[in-house]
């Protein structure tokens, strides 16, 4: 049965308890034939990214855990002249440390840069899933087997979930994988990867307030497709879950001032419009 990763970024606090965990298990312990000792210094087989959006005061942060994305269609796999790299039935794709020359072609094939090279061993490492626990090497008396990420994570069965992928199915249905454009097939599912935003400010200049319950619409340029929220009592607005790389216009109404149009705003970064003024209809 094949296994996959289903991560949920929006119960994910990065807490860093995965990330510490990977090194516990493989830092000064080699798993051969699974995987020789990782470095405790220079290599995160599980690593917490940390994703800054925004611009002061419209700031969301995303933690991100990133780790070899044991893909069915895995670019590191044939540029191997040794044949080094292979996957499992159960869908892991494994280094054997014993096979590896050291030539760094895999670091090189691997698109989301999770494949490290060991210069003291001279050999290509990366995240394992743990395959060695899995097959109960290394396992007390009624431990699970599962990796140590997945165990280590404080929201159990919610933010890091490891199981068998017709068990999940209904899971990965709500959930995306990292760069498809890629078209390697990762195993490894993500819910709430990060969509741009579009935030800002409304204010009355001439009362020096904030204005709040105004509309404010996002229309893309491209598809006609809207996106409305509404000024709080801060006169702040979100608009959320908007798409990359799209152009929007956005408009602001009340029922008390001029209509305020904002054009051409791009979905290349997530932006904070700023403050806005509105002014009264006379």
């Amino acid at each position: 049965m094949v296994k996959v990763w289903v991560i949920n970024l929006d119960r994910c606090n990065g807490c860093y308890n995965c990330q510490l965990a990977c090194k516990d298990e493989h830092v000064e312990n080699d798993w051969t034939p699974y995987a020789k000792s990782q470095p405790d210094t220079g290599q995160f087989w599980m690593k917490i990214v940390e994703m800054e959006r925004g611009s002061i005061p419209k700031v969301k942060v995303t933690y991100l855990p990133l780790l070899c994305q044991h893909c069915d269609n895995a670019p590191c796999i044939p540029v191997c002249p040794t044949k080094a790299i292979y996957k499992r039935a159960d869908g892991l794709v494994l280094t054997d440390p014993a096979k590896c020359i050291g030539c760094r072609a895999c670091l090189d094939a691997c698109p989301y840069g999770v494949i490290y090279f060991n210069d003291s061993l001279k050999i290509a490492q990366k995240c394992t899933g743990c395959a060695h626990l899995l097959d109960g090497v290394g396992l007390g008396e009624g431990q699970p087997r599962k990796p140590r990420c997945v165990d280590s994570c404080p929201h159990e069965g919610q933010a890091m979930i490891f199981g068998e992928y017709e068990e999940l199915k209904d899971l990965i249905a709500k959930a995306e994988v990292l760069h498809p454009e890629y078209g390697t097939k990762p195993r490894v599912y993500y819910i709430g990867l990060p969509k741009p935003f579009i935030a800002g400010e409304v204010y009355d200049p001439e009362e020096d307030e904030v204005v709040e319950g105004a509309t404010v619409t996002a229309v893309d340029l491209s598809s006609g497709r809207t996106y409305s929220a509404t000024t709080d009592e801060f006169g702040d607005f979100w608009l959320k879950n908007l798409e990359w790389n799209k152009v929007y216009q956005v408009s602001i109404e009340h029922p008390k001032y001029l209509t305020k149009i904002i054009g051409a705003v791009s979905t290349t970064k997530d932006i904070n419009l700023g403050s806005i003024p509105l002014y009264k209809k006379t």
